[in-house]
């Protein structure tokens, strides 16, 4: 029996039983489908397969420990595995027998050293450098308007002295006597063997009998560097900002990782956000509100638009300047104007009286007089 049908067979199913049919069940279910298979009794030119095919099904599944085995394995990888070569173009040209070498006299052998560390090269492989994460804080204006920024970083690099090595310079690292330059060792649980780092040179698959004394054989070092940061228009308090390729630089020719930027806008004494549009709440005098007025709103970028604010407008009304707003690619936002009409704290006796004149001539009642009486 090839270790591949442990994987790539569903012996339940051939066998027509449940997963976790009990030893009578299989015992039943063989006997059955053996009488109608079996070559002396059944002339059709598929019987001696299926009759094979059942049988091969009951060697497993009625041994207690091939049936343990078998559902560990299929449960571990899952009844839809299927290995390189075995299908054409599903894979590299590779031998079943290249993923289940022996490894301490299990059925299975080292599955994962053959699939991950092939000839010890996956330790050595170019790896992706980390990402770094940092955080600005900028004003509101620039945040509106977008800006151009320096940040300054300190990452990983390689050792300037050893060039990265972790050797004394002159010397070089040996491969590991443990893992033979791997980088991993075997390690058996039950019916498999497993790859994981190698203890002696924690994965690297070397090891150094010098050490560089300026990164005391770590391969790394500290820099420091200023980048240039661009922060678009528009961007939110504590949003992220992704610049691709600007974190740790690798340290064995890989990609470097990248830069996440969190922003933190600064209050601004006059301007909010709101969504993608400024705005501002501006002061109106009762006469303004009552009587109409052009009056001069800022904008952000210091200047002024003027806005009509008609008669009658109460306070709280909100009005939109348009384009006067966050610069966008698609353009500029809008500027929403909230007016708030001003009372003022104190009045001369001659506009008291003045008030009560007009209020005299509004003749404008109680507003109160729909609500609910006061008890």
């Amino acid at each position: 029996m090839s270790q591949k049908d442990w994987l790539e067979k569903d012996y339940y199913s051939v066998l027509g039983v449940k997963k976790d049919a009990t030893d009578a069940e299989i015992k039943k279910a063989f006997r059955k489908l053996a009488r109608q298979y079996h070559p002396d009794q059944n002339k059709d030119s598929t019987a001696e397969k299926k009759f094979k095919e059942v049988t091969e099904a009951n060697d497993v599944l009625s041994d207690p420990k091939k049936r343990a085995e078998y559902d560990e394995a299929r449960s571990l990888f899952g009844s839809g595995f299927r290995f390189p070569g075995g299908g054409g173009a599903r894979g590299p040209s590779m031998g079943f027998e290249d993923f289940f070498t022996s490894a301490g006299g299990s059925g299975l052998g080292d599955l994962f050293g053959g699939l991950f560390n092939n000839a010890g090269s996956s330790t050595r492989s170019p790896r992706r450098g980390s990402d770094v994460e940092t955080e600005v804080r900028i004003g509101f204006k620039d945040a509106a308007q977008g800006t151009m920024i320096s940040v300054r970083l300190s990452s990983e690099t390689a050792c300037d002295a050893c060039r990265g090595t972790g050797a004394r310079a002159g010397t070089k690292p040996q491969a590991c006597p443990t893992c033979r330059g791997s980088g991993m060792t075997a390690r058996q649980s039950g019916a498999f063997a497993f790859s994981e780092p190698c203890d002696t040179c924690h994965g690297r698959g070397l090891t150094i009998t010098d050490p560089c004394p300026n990164c005391s054989g770590t391969g790394q070092g500290r820099a420091n560097r200023t980048i240039q940061v661009r922060i678009p228009a528009g961007v939110n308090d504590g949003q992220r900002i992704r610049i691709k390729g600007k974190g740790t630089p690798s340290s064995n020719g890989g990609t470097a990782g990248d830069l996440y930027v969190v922003v933190h806008v600064n209050p601004d004494p006059l301007f909010t956000r709101q969504g993608n549009n400024l705005a501002i709440t501006v002061p109106v005098t009762y006469v303004e509100a009552a009587l109409g007025a052009e009056i001069g709103v800022p904008t952000l970028d210091g200047g002024q638009v003027r806005l009509k604010i008609p008669a009658g407008t109460k306070s709280g009304r909100t009005f939109r300047a348009k384009n006067k707003g966050i610069e966008k690619k698609a353009g500029k936002t809008d500027l929403l104007v909230t007016v708030n009409v001003h009372v003022p704290e104190f009045l001369s006796p001659e506009a008291q009286d003045a008030l009560r004149v007009y209020e005299t001539l509004a003749g404008e009642g109680n507003p109160r007089a729909d609500l609910r009486a006061e008890s």
